[in-house]
């Protein structure tokens, strides 16, 4: 998924052309497309079966993925640093995962992804730097509080992914654990939508915020 909840939260907050969402989602659409068509495809040792659907839906991703960051560049656009890191996770993990054909790989990577944000999140806070603040400081101007509160509730709506990810994983099918990367999509922009009051209630003037600090 590139629609990473940097980019759906300033999505929502700032308003987004539809033929960018669309962009930005297209990855976890062709995923979930390319992966259902080839269930329909018979068990086999072939390069098209069912057995092989998850690393050509992974394979499509990783493409799609660079190019969203490619299309970016070359409209001179602001790639979001957490695009930029999830995208290399999943071009790393995905392309070890279709090179060993170890489904472990592709499995455990959206786990790894939220952790690393997570940890990102948390760890800035602990040497009393708001990654968050650094992000979208520049979209809206909120007091540093406002501003802890919200990182601090992204940090652990990526524990929870990350958890909820290894649970899929481990007790679900896998076409359910495939098919809800989409789930995961609704999932983040809900979440996003949910946070617009409170960032809204505590949004401040740029010159009082230039002015306080």
């Amino acid at each position: 998924m590139t629609d990473t909840p940097e980019q759906t939260a300033d999505s929502v907050t700032k308003g987004r052309k539809p033929g960018n969402v669309w962009v930005e989602l297209g990855p976890t659409l062709v995923f979930v497309v390319i992966y259902n068509v080839l269930l329909r495809f018979p068990e086999g040792d072939g390069l098209f079966t069912k057995d092989t659907a998850l690393y050509w839906a992974t394979g499509a991703l990783i493409v799609m993925t660079l190019g969203v960051i490619i299309q970016k560049l070359v409209k001179g656009e602001r790639i979001p640093p957490f695009l930029i890191m999830s995208s290399a996770l999943i071009g790393t993990f995905g392309t070890i995962g279709i090179v060993l054909q170890s489904k472990v790989f592709l499995f455990i990577k959206p786990t790894i992804i939220n952790f690393l944000f997570a940890g990102i999140i948390f760890g800035g806070l602990a040497v009393g730097r708001n990654i968050w603040k650094m992000f979208f400081d520049g979209a809206f101007h909120l007091p540093d509080f406002a501003w802890r509160t919200l990182a601090i509730r992204w940090g652990l709506y990526f524990v929870a992914m990350a958890i909820w990810n290894i649970v899929l994983w481990q007790f679900f099918t896998e076409e359910t654990w495939a098919n809800w990367r989409l789930g995961n999509v609704a999932v983040g922009f809900v979440f996003a939508l949910i946070n617009i009051p409170y960032t809204m209630k505590h949004m401040i003037d740029p010159d009082e915020a230039d002015t306080s600090a």
